[in-house]
């Protein structure tokens, strides 16, 4: 499967004005994603929608405005929680009499991708996937599918998510998050917990080679808890795809949860010390789909050929050429991915 074209709304950008270098700080334990500008969406229609409606048209939007995809496939966690409490809620404060349906409407996790074809008047396929910490996983397993029945077909690709009160709250609770941390101390703070974030990415999909940018060459996700286990389904997934380590950048998907640490500690070992290992949640928190922003960098590397900021390497390795790439990311230390991505 290839990627022709990708963008993202982050805590660190909002359109193709990409500066990597300047870090946008996190506030109080969270790390918010910044507001796009919707052009050619009616103002009303704006007012109505969630966050998570919001910045997955605002990244999506401008990949589809010009051309008809065969499909339009998203993953989310939660897709927009906060309007569906306030629809809960409503349920309670009014009796179950006169509700507004906005609310219901936009708190659906398939609002994002159904307003994308609303919008671009697309009536091809259509789907969302909600699988928590898989859920963009399993969107790129769909649109892999389709493909390779298909690789003329074209999908918009995505990987939604928004920090609701409720859902802060409730993991903050359970332990995930800390307001002590902050995206300077989140490598050092040896805590149990982590930074909340959310973002909207998005790629054009293809089987057509030509112009592509990128190529996800294999993906692979499982349930476990044992870090040995992991470690072992790492391995057994880069000799079956004949992985060249010497000419493969490590892409990490290390929050900074002391919990977790074991399980990229137990991946790295497989690594030798030569090579390049980079972390990104410093800059974008953790959230259920924010492997995606690690496909994003994956493919901004592939296009502009050149390493990244000093404050993404965990370790520098050696120079090598910047073509293959490995992505491991674990989500509550029960759900992990693994993807291949070369040039």
């Amino acid at each position: 499967m290839y990627i022709h074209q990708y963008t993202c709304i982050s805590p660190q950008q909002k359109d193709e004005n990409v500066n990597l270098e300047h870090i946008v700080p996190s506030q109080d334990g969270k790390y918010l994603a910044q507001e796009p500008v919707l052009q050619g969406v009616p103002p009303a229609m704006v007012r109505r929608m969630s966050k998570s409606v919001r910045i997955g048209i605002g990244a999506g939007l401008p990949l589809i405005k010009d051309n008809k995809p065969n499909g339009i496939i998203i993953g989310t966690a939660n897709g927009g929680m906060e309007d569906c409490i306030k629809f809960l809620n409503q349920i309670i404060d009014f009796e179950e009499g006169l509700l507004t349906p906005g609310s219901f409407v936009q708190g659906t996790p398939n609002a994002i991708a159904g307003q994308l074809s609303l919008i671009t008047k697309n009536q091809n396929y259509n789907a969302t996937h909600v699988h928590n910490g898989l859920s963009f996983e399993n969107a790129l397993l769909d649109a892999f599918m389709l493909i390779k029945d298909n690789p003329q077909t074209s999908y918009l690709l995505g990987g939604v998510d928004e920090i609701s009160s409720y859902n802060y709250n409730i993991e903050t609770l359970g332990g995930w998050y800390d307001t002590r941390l902050t995206n300077e101390n989140l490598y050092m703070a040896q805590l149990p917990a982590t930074i909340a974030g959310e973002g909207a990415t998005m790629f054009m999909v293809s089987g057509v080679p030509h112009n592509a940018v990128a190529r996800v060459s294999a993906i692979e996700f499982f349930h476990a808890t044992d870090a040995t286990y992991v470690q072992q389904r790492v391995a057994d997934f880069l000799k079956q795809h004949d992985v060249a380590l010497n000419e493969t950048i490590f892409i990490s998907g290390e929050n900074g949860d002391v919990r977790a640490l074991p399980f990229y500690e137990h991946c790295e070992a497989i690594l030798d010390t030569s090579i390049p290992i980079i972390r990104f949640k410093h800059i974008v928190g953790e959230y259920p789909t924010a492997i995606a922003y690690g496909l994003w960098l994956a493919c901004h590397m592939l296009q502009t050929q050149q390493p990244l900021p000093t404050h993404f390497y965990k370790r520098k390795g050696t120079d090598i050429p910047i073509k293959n790439f490995l992505l491991y990311n674990q989500y509550h230390g029960k759900q992990h991915s693994l993807m291949l991505v070369t040039g």
